[in-house]
């Protein structure tokens, strides 16, 4: 089906959560929206100590100390509080965020710029995926390797304990989140009472932390050492990965309780636990293996580690939910084959479950811990994919920007172009890092582009393929109003993306059998610009003649196409059927390929296997599987 090139409005708040009171979002987005960035302390002065030492151990100077907080504190404060928190959750699709609904924001209803925007939008979702795959690993793994804290004796059970816990919480998906979901916020508030309080006893440790604040540190830890600071640099960036979930989940909880959630809870409790930690560091000589849980009280370090993990296991799980969110997306927006989506929740339907993507993001996972064997090792395949979505978002949020909100270049430039540079500078530091395990998320962006790519690709040709044999819509209705075949009671639905020509159905019904329904209704399902529409902007019904109807139904980019729900619209716009005479019939296509078409042989090959796995057309858009008839057809694309 083609996307809707037309924005369509809408008067549907975005699915947040029912009758929830502001405090009750906040405490909700603890858990979902904040729980990747909550748990950076765990890993990321730890891996920015180590860095800064050159690899032989984190054994640092009181000064390094100083700097490398000075820049977690600023980088914070830049992309996070600026960046995100003040520009980027402004740029609202009706109310949702994400990569995809700011590349559909950020195209709206002009053509000029579209090819770069879609790209932009297919690098982004495709950085994401690798993302998905690596936060649950290091998460999990940095958390149970504070078991080797409470004794060196436990070091054995860490590979089996993560992989035991991954392979519980992806087991749990199919199951859905709604259930469990309640608690992730209280657990999520425990852990920055504790992240907060356990930062603050140690800041007595060394009071004079607390002038890292003062950016001449960062600067000067930048300039003394140039070459130590670009590699550490990719580690201090561990310190915001998660920023991205705070436009991802605007749609579930909206702007103000993001803002207050960060502002008020989650941004205190990380700077009092990174200037906890620098405290203990310095208290320290400068030498802590790992200071976020050698700093804990030893009466509390198996319940911090139980409560790290659960913190991660929450983390994860936002993620993965996000993953399936963005594949949804992608396949409304035509990016990506079909899916099985199974709804787990009757009552919101953000909550969705795919098989095939959790089985793929396990594999994934499992393969990672087991490969890698350490978080520190993890920590340099982590950078590079976020730094990459980050940067994407800065430049679709230069469209945004000047087409939406008409600000002068004056004011656009400057901002952008600030952004621009950090996000840059964070991923050339993180880029250094391929060799080392970067390359998990450049080959994981990679395949998903080539996915992506190869299916808009693959898509558009076969349609245009297809309608260079089709006949005209108006055409055959005139003629076959002249000559009428044999018609039969009752009405025929022929589901088909292009509007205007007669569908491969019908005219291969009207070959074999020489007949026709009574009613004939030509259906085309189109995927808006906004995250959804309306019940009275969702139908288009057009008579042709006495014999033929064009129906458009129109579905936003975040909604499950649902047939037998816009049926029943159409009914009460005076279409009358009687669903029980009524038959659906559907094309299935048998794709060849060749070398003589418009794509390289190994990418038709692709993309015929991409068609082969897509989900059925009557599952995925709820038709009656009685009342469907399937009529094959061969292309040799």
């Amino acid at each position: 089906m083609n996307v809707s090139t037309n924005g369509v409005s809408s008067d549907h708040a975005p699915h947040r959560i029912a009758g929830a009171s502001t405090p009750k979002l906040v405490l909700a987005a603890l858990g979902v929206v904040f729980g990747d960035i909550g748990t950076s302390p765990i890993y990321a002065f730890r891996e920015a100590l180590h860095a800064s030492a050159g690899g032989a151990g984190p054994s640092v100077s009181d000064m390094n100390v100083f700097g490398l907080l000075s820049l977690i504190v600023w980088a914070l404060l830049i992309v996070v509080t600026l960046k995100y928190v003040t520009f980027v959750l402004r740029a609202d699709n009706n109310g949702e965020g994400g990569t995809l609904s700011l590349m559909a924001l950020a195209r709206g209803k002009r053509t000029a710029h579209a090819k770069l925007i879609l790209v932009l939008g297919v690098c982004g979702a495709s950085l994401f995926f690798g993302d998905a795959i690596i936060t649950p690993a290091i998460s999990v793994l940095s958390a149970v390797e504070g078991l080797k804290v409470i004794t060196p004796g436990l070091d054995s059970l860490v590979i089996p304990i993560t992989l035991a816990i991954l392979v519980v919480l992806m087991f749990a998906q199919r199951f859905g989140t709604g259930k469990v979901a309640n608690v992730f916020g209280p657990v999520t508030a425990i852990w920055f009472l504790v992240l907060g309080l356990s930062g603050l006893t140690h800041i007595a440790d060394a009071p004079s932390i607390l002038l890292a604040v003062n950016p001449y540190y960062a600067v000067h830890y930048l300039t003394a050492q140039p070459e130590i600071a670009f590699v550490t640099m990719g580690s201090v960036f561990l310190a915001v990965t998660g920023a991205e979930a705070l436009y991802v989940d605007l749609g579930h909880f909206g702007r103000r309780p993001i803002v207050l959630a960060w502002l008020a809870i989650v941004f205190p409790c990380l700077l009092l636990n990174y200037f906890g930690q620098g405290a203990f560091v310095i208290s320290m000589g400068g030498n802590a293996s790992n200071p976020f849980f050698n700093m804990l009280p030893e009466w509390f370090l198996i319940p911090g580690v139980i409560l790290a993990t659960a913190a991660t296991v929450i983390a994860s799980q936002a993620v993965i939910s996000g993953a399936f969110s963005l594949t949804s997306q992608a396949v409304q927006l035509h990016m990506l084959p079909r899916f099985t989506i199974r709804h787990t929740s009757e009552t919101q339907a953000g909550q969705i479950y795919l098989p095939r993507v959790n089985f793929l993001i396990a594999i994934g996972v499992m393969l990672l811990v087991v490969g890698f064997r350490e978080s520190s090792a993890l920590a340099s395949a982590y950078g590079i994919s976020v730094t990459g979505e980050m940067l994407v978002t800065t430049i679709l949020l230069l469209f945004v920007m000047r087409r939406r909100w008409r600000w002068g270049l004056a004011v656009v430039l400057p901002l952008i172009l600030f952004f621009a540079v950090i996000d840059a500078g964070f991923l050339l530091t993180n880029a250094v890092k391929v060799l080392e395990g970067g390359w998990v998320s450049v080959g994981v962006a990679c395949v998903m582009g080539l996915i992506m790519s190869t299916w808009i690709t693959g898509t558009k040709y076969l349609f245009n393929k297809a309608r260079k044999s089709e006949i005209s819509l108006e055409l055959l209705a005139t003629k076959l109003a002249e000559k009428p075949p044999s018609l039969v009671p009752g009405t025929a639905i022929f589901l088909t993306s292009d509007p205007q020509s007669a569908p491969a159905a019908m005219m291969h019904s009207l070959k074999h059998y020489r007949v026709l329904h009574e009613q004939n209704i030509i259906m085309t399902v189109v995927t808006a610009e906004v995250p959804r529409v309306a019940d009275q902007d969702r139908i288009s019904i057009e008579p042709v003649n006495e014999l033929f109807t064009r129906i458009i139904v129109t579905f936003g980019f975040i909604e499950q196409p649902n047939i037998p729900g816009a049926l029943a619209i159409c009914r009460k716009q005076g279409l009358k059927f009687d669903i029980m005479a009524t038959s659906f019939f559907v094309s299935r296509r048998s794709l060849k390929a060749s070398p003589d078409s418009g794509l390289p042989l190994w990418q038709d090959r692709l993309f015929i296997f991409l068609a082969s796995t897509a989900s059925d057309a009557t599952e995925y858009f709820r038709i009656p599987a009685d009342r469907v008839v399937e009529i094959g057809s061969q292309i040799i694309i």
